[in-house]
This record gives C-alpha cells, structure tokens and sequence, in this order.
C-alpha cells in the first residue's frame, strides 16, 4: 500500500482518535476505525489495523475491547479517572479568585484529558449563584514568579494593593505604603478561605506575614537570597494554617477552650482529629491548642453560639469580652438613630 503523506503519523492519529472518541461506554469498530484515520488522509487495512493497536498497547495505552456481534475497541483508563476530574473542575469554577475567562480555559484543558462523551459530563454549571469571581488575570503570572522565587531561595519585591473609596465615591485600587515596594523572603503559596497567599518573611518587621497573591502587583524575582533565618527553615506550612484564621495572623497563645460535644466535628475540621481532648462532663469535653489571635479567631467563636468557652489564657478570655463589648456598643441605643 502506497503511504499517503501521513502515513508515518499513523500510530499517533490512531492514538488520538482512539483516547477522543471511546471510553468504556463508547467503542469502535475497525472499520470505523479506519474510517476516522481517511479523515486524515491515512490508509489502513484491518491487519495492519491490528498490528497498530497491540503496538500502542506494547506503548502503555490501556486498549480493550468487547465482542458482541461485532468487535469494538476502546480505551479503559486514563491518567485520571473522570470523577477526580469533576472535582477540579467543580473547584475551578467556585473558586473566587480564578477569573471567569481563565476558568473557561482551564476547563476545556481538561476537556482534553477524557473522551469528548465524558468531556459533555465535565461542562457542569456549578457556578454559586452571584458568586464574585476574580478579576485579575495577571495572577498566574505572580504564582509562577512566587515559585520562581521560592525555587531558586531568592527574595521577592513587588506591589502591594488595597481598596480605597475613590473621589467620586468609588472603589480603586491603590498600592500601599504610597508605593513604597516590598521586599520578602517568600516562604510558601497556600489557598486559604477562597484566596491564594503567599506567606513571607519581612525581615523590616522581623515576621512572619501572609499577602493576599491577588493584590501583589509588578513582582519581581531579587537577585538577593533569602533570609537565612530560623523562621523558615522550621516553616510548616500544614501546622502554620491549622493556628491561625482566615489568614489573619496575630500573637500565639496555647488556648484551653471548653466545647460541647456536639461541635466536636466543627473541631475536627479546624483543628484536626488527632488533637488530644479530654472529657469535662457527659455533655463537654476540654482541649488546647496553639491559636494566633485574631478578630477572625474571636468572630470563629461568636459563630458557634454558645457552644464554645474560652478558659485560658485570661488575655483571649478578656480579648472575647472586648469585641463582645464593641459589637454589643454598635447596637446600644446612644448609637441608635431610630
């Protein structure tokens, strides 16, 4: 058989057609096999047909079939399974800082990595009703500087932003410190309550600190090293998050709270299932743990009604007292202009 000019490409055309169009519900025939290959210009013959399927299952592709009245091929598994797929496209389209036009991309790369039957099951709308997503399409681009920088132990300088009420009564944008450029030591990229962060250490104030990626802007990779500071080489990222709320990082304290039982999994889920409690009646238990104080930790504890109790330290117990004062002052009738 003479060989079109795509004939050395057969393997890989037959591989492609393949991993698009089959799955374990959806088989071909060889001759419809050979039939989507003239699509392309390429020849076949049902015995080289053959001789080309063992060769891309020799290769590592997962290739099956199903007799019946006629034989079908198809390909059985992938590097992901569809249902792992459907989880990174559900988190891709909540996510709040990845942009509705980004997330579209990302999605149709998916798309790629299963059947174009399996791919239809992946375009759900999973989108949160009025659900804010992000604007900034440059962040991917600071996440990979960030990891450039964190790669190679080099500082970062960059911008940072914040939102400021505007003269005609809207909100801009504009940098902190009046512009003044921040140097850090990037430490580590964590997503965080919706939000991405990078957490670095500032050698000016001598910290630890979390900067929001989204309004990091003009980063650029230092040729200066990190900071050889104890801080970040003892960093753990996983026992950094699990102390501190929604990012807002404050003074530690080993803090003794007193729970009812009933909140025992919300505790689990903050503070993880292998923390050591001990049992105070049949209706509470005790346990401590090392917090960063914040408003974030005490508006975490508002929310849990009275279920939890703050036992000690006496500054976190005073600390519950004086937002309850704030909050409660909001509402006093002096403030009230009914």
């Amino acid at each position: 058989m003479p060989k079109s000019s795509g004939q050395k490409l057969k393997l890989l055309y037959l591989r492609d057609i393949l991993l698009k169009r089959t799955d374990d519900n959806h088989g071909m025939t060889a001759t419809e096999i050979i039939d989507a290959l003239s699509e392309f210009n390429i020849k076949s013959e049902r015995k080289s047909l053959y001789d080309d399927i063992s060769s891309l299952q020799m290769y590592g592709l997962d290739i099956e079939k199903i007799k019946s009245n006629t034989t079908r091929y198809y390909v059985a598994s992938r590097d992901f399974e569809l249902a792992e797929l459907k989880l990174l496209v559900d988190a891709i389209q909540s996510s709040k800082f990845i942009t509705r036009k980004k997330s579209m991309e990302l999605i149709e790369k998916i798309e790629g990595l299963v059947s174009n039957f399996q791919g239809k099951e992946l375009k759900r709308d999973v989108f949160i009703t009025n659900r804010v997503k992000g604007l900034n399409e440059k962040i991917y681009y600071v996440v990979d500087t960030l990891q450039t920088a964190i790669s190679n132990d080099r500082k970062v300088s960059f911008l940072y932003m914040k939102w400021d009420i505007g003269q005609g009564a809207n909100i801009v944008k504009t940098a902190r410190r009046d512009g003044k450029r921040y140097v850090i030591s990037p430490i580590w990229l964590c997503w965080d309550d919706e939000n991405y962060y990078m957490i670095g250490y500032d050698s000016e104030a001598d910290k630890i600190k979390n900067y929001r990626v989204d309004k990091i802007e003009s980063v650029e990779v230092l040729e200066d090293k990190r900071e050889p500071n104890d801080e970040i080489q003892k960093f753990d990222g996983a026992e950094y998050t699990r102390k501190i709320f929604s990012m807002y990082g404050g003074e530690e304290f080993e803090v003794t709270m007193l729970v009812n039982n009933e909140l025992v999994g919300v505790i689990a889920d903050r503070f993880g299932d292998d923390i050591f409690i001990v049992k105070e009646n049949d209706n509470q238990f005790r346990f401590s743990a090392k917090i960063s104080i914040s408003s974030q930790f005490y508006a975490w504890v508002f929310g849990l009604g009275g279920g939890v109790k703050i036992l000690s330290p006496q500054r976190v117990v005073d600390g519950v007292k004086e937002h309850l004062n704030s909050v409660n002052n909001n509402y006093s009738e002096d403030n009230n202009d009914n």
